[in-house]
């Protein structure tokens, strides 16, 4: 059985506090799992010649020479304590055209017979500093964080964030919110249904969203400018955080 798939649906972004605003697009992820990677697509995903969808294990969380799967073991055992034994699976948006940009990757790990989501490492990374973070959360029952990282000139680091990201399924569901001074600010709910992952979908989707990473980025500064323009206060970058 293939555990990797694609996930496609809707991202929706509501901010509350200063000028509200919410917006809504669709999105499609690829789901890998890790030991499944260097057979899927009779290994043109990881062909050392780039292709127009390709994974690269240099966009992605720890030292590139080093496996991406025990780097994402190694970082669950030392904020947790706990060794991860079984598979773990990556949600995500591959290279497509040569470009790649996440603003949060999760790597879903599961317990040794795969079937138990034991912890969920959330990688985050903000543009245009290229920064990344990551949040180890609780499996299922998810997780809550002090922030860590500047994301967005239009909100603080006095923040704190409640993380929801159960087990993918033929659904796929995370819900973030963002919290000050005890009121929610902002939230993101990323809600997707799953499709096999084969040369056909892929064609399929590259198609319909020839340039989704490049368009995401786009439209955070499109949003950016006008929440400007609307007169929220900007929040200077803190310097660089530790990742």
């Amino acid at each position: 059985m293939t555990h990797s798939a694609i996930y496609q649906g809707a991202i929706r972004h509501r901010r509350f506090a200063v000028r509200p605003r919410e917006f809504r697009h669709q999105i499609a992820m690829a789901y890998i799992d890790l030991e499944e990677l260097p057979r899927l697509l009779g290994g043109r995903l990881v062909a050392a010649r780039p292709g127009l969808v390709r994974f690269r294990r240099g966009d992605y969380l720890g030292d590139p020479a080093v496996p991406l799967a025990r780097a994402v073991r190694e970082l669950v055992l030392e904020r947790t304590g706990r060794a991860s034994q079984g598979p773990i699976r990556l949600l995500t948006h591959l290279r497509t055209f040569g470009h790649c940009f996440n603003p949060v990757s999760f790597y879903y790990c599961f317990a040794a017979d795969g079937e138990q989501l034991e912890t969920v490492v959330a990688e985050v990374t903000n543009t245009p500093w290229g920064e990344r973070h990551a949040y180890v959360l609780r499996g299922d029952a998810g997780g809550g964080f002090d922030k860590a990282l500047h994301v967005s000139p239009f909100m603080g680091m006095d923040q704190s964030y409640v993380w929801r990201a159960p087990a993918p399924g033929a659904t796929l569901s995370v819900h973030i919110e963002s919290s000050e001074q005890g009121r929610c600010v902002f939230d993101a709910t990323l809600g997707l249904r799953r499709s096999a992952l084969n040369s056909g979908s892929l064609a399929r989707i590259i198609a319909r969203h020839p340039a989704a990473t490049l368009r995401m980025q786009a439209l955070i500064y499109g949003h950016a400018v006008a929440l400007k323009l609307r007169g929220v206060p900007v929040h200077a970058h803190p310097g660089a955080q530790p990742s």
